[in-house]
């Protein structure tokens, strides 16, 4: 099938839905599902739309069918514990392969998968490594392989994963996680079945080195989207905010690769840091990019050393020189902790952020540079509910006082891999008990949490607090596991 932009195929109706205001969320415009063909509905809209006590919202409640909320109507029962809950939602997150409709957004997938929940109702890039972790550790290992399939089957689809299945993701990807799912994978059923995805691992790859700078003798990589505009999710809030700025073209440019980094958006890719139209994502190098690069050439490296290719000098040389250009390039030696690299002035950026774990997490850094990053960690990030994103406070979700679980686990991961198991355990332990905290009071498990004040909300963003929530029932599965095992 086709694969046309929504906004595309509904041209005039979906722009003035988008403005009219009626729905606060421009999110489940786009992803609402026609219930006729596109051209009826068009057509309708064109002869119905100057008519007299016209109604926009009739209409359009008419001719599509808002998606539903997962675990909407659920009912929780804090009495039978966290993990018996968790156990619970995931039947309820999970979706069966797709069937395509004419004229929707949504990408049909082959194969079922685990959706992140509130109002995203489709599969996630990165968010579905950490729900992985989660569907391992209550042996759900047969939904792990299905949504690896997924992946590997938009790559040969699109030739890289999406940022979700949905046609105004088709532009960009988001952090390149496949290569630890495939490994994730392969702990489960062995190197073999691991080994059957570098067709797609090496294709993922040729993707990301589409956006290349060469910079100090190395090869640096960014985010960003193919595609341009206002992003059709959001196209109202982005047309608002681009008012606002020098060069709207430019500021969707930044936006988009701020979508493409997961952090949408965090004052790690600010000019300013209280003033969203100074964003300059697309101009930044990014160290967990960089890193997560590193990891995929690794294990291309690795998956032709066991069948004894000739190539693998050729991808262990690639993984070489990414490690070297971490070490060197984006260690900040003045504050002891790995910062992201402004290209245009070849400086490190002004806010550390927990991306800076990455290189502890994958493996790359030295031991001395773990050593002060740990403590870099301890000083400005450990709050009483676990880690802070970044420090600021600037009202966006990906900052201050927010805390979120694919954080939390890399940098437990990466302080146990260097030997800081006593603050590794207490960054997790904070963790997993302001998620219990939560779900004692609310019933509810949150896409993110207030790690500062942990007897308040989270907040901030585009959007309100979402629960279900995927890749927070992963890291915490994954946690009490670790915790009892």
């Amino acid at each position: 099938m086709s694969y046309l932009p929504v906004e595309q195929v509904f041209g005039a109706l979906f722009v003035d839905a988008h403005l009219s205001g009626i729905w606060s969320d421009g999110k489940s415009i786009s992803d609402a599902q026609p219930l006729y063909a596109p051209e009826m509905i068009n057509r309708a809209y064109q002869e119905q739309k100057d008519q007299p006590g016209f109604d926009l919202k009739s209409f359009f409640e008419a001719h599509f069918a808002f998606q539903p909320t997962p675990a909407s109507g659920f009912q929780s029962n804090v009495s039978q514990g966290v993990t018996a809950h968790l156990k619970r939602l995931w039947p309820l997150l999970l979706r069966d392969s797709d069937q395509g409709v004419e004229g929707s957004s949504l990408v049909p997938l082959p194969y079922s998968y685990i959706v992140p929940g509130g109002r995203f109702n489709e599969i996630y890039y990165w968010d579905s490594y950490f729900t992985q972790l989660g569907l391992k550790a209550h042996g759900l290992h047969e939904v792990i392989r299905s949504m690896v399939d997924n992946f590997a089957w938009m790559i040969d689809r699109f030739g890289f994963i999406p940022n979700g299945n949905r046609t105004y993701f088709l532009g960009r990807s988001q952090p390149p996680f496949f290569s630890m799912m495939v490994e994730l994978l392969a702990s489960v059923y062995g190197d073999e079945v691991g080994d059957s995805y570098l067709p797609q691992l090496e294709k993922e790859y040729s993707f990301w080195m589409t956006e290349v700078d060469e910079f100090s003798g190395f090869r640096l990589n960014r985010y960003f989207d193919r595609l341009s505009g206002p992003r059709p999710e959001m196209y109202a809030t982005d047309l608002h905010d681009a008012q606002s700025a020098p060069n709207p073209q430019e500021f969707y440019r930044h936006v988009r690769a701020a979508c493409a980094s997961g952090w949408d958006f965090s004052a790690r890719w600010f000019e300013d840091p209280d003033r969203l139209v100074t964003i300059r994502a697309a101009d930044i190098a990014p160290v967990d990019l960089q890193c997560l690069l590193f990891h995929l050439e690794q294990s291309i490296a690795a998956m032709h050393s066991r069948t004894g290719s000739a190539q693998f000098e050729h991808w262990q040389t690639r993984a070489h020189q990414r490690k070297e250009s971490i070490q060197q390039l984006f260690w900040n030696p003045e504050i002891g902790y790995f910062s992201d690299i402004f290209l245009p002035s070849g400086q490190h950026t002004l806010v550390p952020s927990l991306a800076g774990v990455f290189p502890l997490a994958l493996g790359v850094a030295s031991q001395e540079q773990a050593d002060r990053a740990a403590a870099f960690i301890e000083a400005n990030f450990l709050q009483p509910g676990g880690v802070v994103s970044t420090s600021l406070t600037t009202g966006q979700q990906w900052d201050a006082p927010n805390g979120w679980a694919p954080l939390q686990y890399m940098t437990v991961l990466g302080l146990h891999k260097y030997g800081h198991q006593k603050l590794a355990d207490l960054i997790r332990d904070r963790w997993v008990a302001l998620n219990e905290r939560v779900f004692e009071q609310t019933g509810k498990m949150m896409e993110k949490y207030n790690v500062v004040a942990i007897d308040l909300p989270s907040g901030g963003g585009e959007y309100p607090v979402q629960d279900g929530f995927g890749w927070t029932n992963g890291v915490l599965a994954h946690f009490l596991a670790q915790k009892n095992g």
